[in-house]
């Protein structure tokens, strides 16, 4: 065995990857351990394919490793308990994956004792800085090698290189790139290379299956957060993503283009769809607005702000994850209940919540119409001394 030069990739099974392993294991002579990682997405087939590719490139190995669960609790959850959407908008739906994916990919190189560790990440992309990080972080003593971004390779570059090498196989680039995950789907083509087209209704893989009335009612338990039933069927909260997701995205529901500034510097537009992770973070938020104080919700609001921005740009190691972490799930001790959702072409509406922690609780007051823990006396006091500081001030002023 060839282990003083033993290497992992990371093997998605496209044209950057390839390209990579024929490099790597006939030019370079390293011993290619091809690895990919399931955050949702892969099927079986799926998983036979790229195997198949990954030795027919040369690989020593493949390893596929199933990781869904643990993008959930690592990640995911987190993401669900802080209602994170990067600029109002995208969930992170792939750029949350990658974390995991580096962790569990530099993990298996420790265990198989691998001296290197590449991936086909371009210079121009923020997936390049995830990977590094994590890698460097975990792994420092790992050598990280990457072709395509070292020789600024061209798409036809690689691709006469793997015809050169008897590679002779359909590289055409499909028109749209497809990334699935458990937390959502990018879709990037032409349009979103502009900042003024849309992308085209089969642009998604989602196609809407439902007539324009159509409309389907959906019940969401959680327990502290966590979706622990859909429409009254205990499961994991996993399984009740991908349940939802598969009801949701039939009525073309989580649809969006995100815009956002890239880690690199530089504006980048992305389409996805997200059904499942835009129904769970709505539903979610909204039985906090019912189970939570007004400075929990405020507080809350930052703090995940910042993990978002953290998990986007590779930050994930650093113990204020842990930190944020540990506020995020101590804030979710009374988000408990059920939440209805109903279900239309292109949308959705949340229609109510039902928690024995409701704080919107008539025992103690209805807004706007009747007051049962204050007098009237009481509330005019109040009132004095809270517009206290506006009268010092303007008294000052005027």
């Amino acid at each position: 065995m060839k282990t003083s030069k033993k290497l992992v990739i990371a093997y998605s099974g496209g044209l950057d990857t390839s390209y990579c392993t024929v490099l790597l294991s006939k030019d370079k002579k390293f011993d290619v351990h091809a690895v990919s990682v399931n955050t949702g997405g892969f099927t079986v087939h799926d998983i036979d394919t790229i195997r198949a590719n990954a030795y027919k490139m040369g690989a020593t190995s493949y390893k596929n490793i199933d990781a869904v669960s643990t993008f959930y609790q690592k990640v995911v959850k987190y993401l669900i308990y802080g209602n994170v959407l990067k600029n109002n908008t995208y969930p992170l739906s792939v750029s949350a994956e990658r974390m995991v994916q580096a962790i569990e990919i530099i993990e298996y190189a420790k265990r198989i004792d691998a001296k290197y560790i590449a991936h086909g990440s371009t210079g121009a992309g923020n997936d390049q800085v995830r990977f590094d990080m994590i890698f460097q972080v975990l792994a420092p003593d790992i050598q990280i090698i990457t072709p395509i971004r070292d020789a600024k390779l061209s798409r036809q570059e690689e691709i006469d290189y793997l015809v050169k090498n008897g590679i002779d196989k359909s590289w055409e680039k499909s028109k749209y790139s497809i990334n699935k995950g458990l937390w959502g789907t990018s879709v990037g083509g032409d349009e979103t290379l502009t900042s003024n087209t849309p992308l085209p209704e089969s642009a998604f893989p989602s196609q809407l299956k439902k007539d324009r009335e159509d409309e389907e009612k959906v019940t969401l338990t959680f327990q502290k957060g966590e979706c622990i039933a859909f429409n009254g069927v205990k499961n994991s909260p996993e399984v009740n993503i991908q349940l939802l997701n598969k009801r949701a995205s039939a009525f073309a529901i989580g649809r969006d283009i995100h815009v956002g500034d890239t880690i690199i510097g530089i504006k980048g537009r992305v389409g996805f769809e997200a059904a499942a992770a835009t129904v769970l973070i709505k539903a979610h938020h909204v039985l906090e607005k019912h189970t939570l104080t007004k400075w929990q919700l405020q507080h809350k609001e930052y703090v995940a702000t910042w993990y978002g921005t953290h998990v986007h740009e590779g930050i994930y190691l650093d113990p204020v994850m842990r930190n944020m972490e540990a506020f995020l799930e101590s804030s979710q001790t009374h988000v408990s209940g059920d939440v209805a959702v109903t279900l239309k072409p292109y949308h959705f509406t949340v229609d109510g919540v039902t928690s024995n922690n409701d704080l919107m609780n008539a025992e103690f007051g209805s807004y706007g119409e009747m007051n049962l823990g204050w007098t009237a006396d009481e509330a005019k006091g109040f009132i004095k001394i809270y517009s206290n500081q506006n009268k010092i001030f303007n008294q000052v002023n005027s």
